[in-house]
């Protein structure tokens, strides 16, 4: 007597060419479609019980979905051009030469800083180097935020006309 296992393998067997086509039109390789029509069969033999009644459009709703899947799983790998254009990063840490070039940077930064009028001064490093927030340095300041930010706007405009006539020498 034959099994409801028996059943679907022979739907199974019987249509598995009309699977390995349905996945071939979809411009998968045979490889591709031999493996789809496998996991079609995986699937199908796990809801054995929800196929009984229908196997065949239940069979094709699995290969459907499989093809859907496959689909957006390779819309989603990298080519190989991608991936050799990502092995082609360079190295983002600083050179020798640039991390001085950097360090030399930081010491007219501080000194053209020292230039500017103390209030200034002491706002710019309260916002810029020690991460306060504007509201505070105003109430210890007993100023305006909005003065504050005037402050600041006119210390990095100073440092950074300073640094550009620096570095153009």
């Amino acid at each position: 007597m034959a099994t409801n296992g028996d059943d679907l393998l022979g739907v199974f067997l019987r249509h598995r060419p009309k699977l390995l086509s349905y996945f071939s039109a979809r411009s998968l390789s045979r490889e591709e479609s031999e493996d789809l029509v496998q996991e079609a069969w995986i699937k199908l033999a796990r809801n054995r019980d929800a196929a009984f009644a229908a196997p065949m459009p239940y069979l094709m709703r699995i290969a459907r979905s499989l093809a859907i899947d496959f689909g957006r799983g390779r819309k989603r790998a990298l080519t190989t051009t991608e991936i050799n254009d990502l092995l082609q990063v360079g190295d983002e840490r600083a050179t020798p030469e640039k991390a001085s070039e950097d360090r030399d940077q930081l010491l007219v930064l501080h000194r053209i800083i020292q230039e500017l009028p103390r209030r200034q001064q002491r706002m710019l490093v309260a916002s810029r180097i020690e991460n306060r927030r504007h509201a505070d340095i105003a109430s210890d300041f007993g100023v305006s935020v909005r003065t504050v930010e005037m402050e600041i706007r006119k210390a990095v405009f100073y440092c950074d006309q300073r640094l550009t006539d620096i570095n153009q020498l």
